[in-house]
């Protein structure tokens, strides 16, 4: 069985290259349009992005060219892989909620989730963990 990549790529050390110059800089490195064949979506207070790939694309090959790429390079942009995960932290929860409803929720494929193996709250935090069975399940 083929090694499963993740169709997304962290941009790290961003804050020199604004997200709609980032945006062109991947289109012209995947060949792939904004928001045809990937989004982006920018975390400002740790001063990255993470680029989603929408159509099939091989990411392993892009971030290598990313890594050659002369632009990225002057303003000093690195690019590598999101690893594959199986956890995520739901934020800003209502205090009242269940780790019932999380789970269904979680698990609805309108939500763009998958089964859902635990959910742990963090009540102090208005937080949870939620644990998905393999690294498909999101949202």
């Amino acid at each position: 069985k083929p090694a499963v990549t993740s169709p997304r790529v962290v941009f790290e050390n961003i804050g020199g290259c604004s997200p709609k110059c980032l945006c062109m800089l991947i289109e012209n490195i995947s060949g792939l349009a904004v928001e045809d064949g990937f989004t982006v979506e920018v975390i400002p207070e740790i001063n990255v992005a993470v680029a989603t790939f929408t159509k099939s694309i091989e990411t392993t090959a892009f971030v290598n060219k990313c890594s050659r790429n002369k632009r990225l390079k002057e303003f000093q942009v690195t690019a590598r892989l999101l690893e594959l995960t199986r956890s995520i932290k739901a934020e800003n929860l209502p205090a009242s909620i269940s780790t019932d409803y999380i789970t269904v929720y979680f698990e609805s494929a309108r939500n763009g989730g998958g089964p859902v193996a635990d959910v742990q709250l963090l009540p102090e935090e208005k937080s949870a963990i939620v644990t998905f069975c393999d690294h498909k399940g999101k949202a």
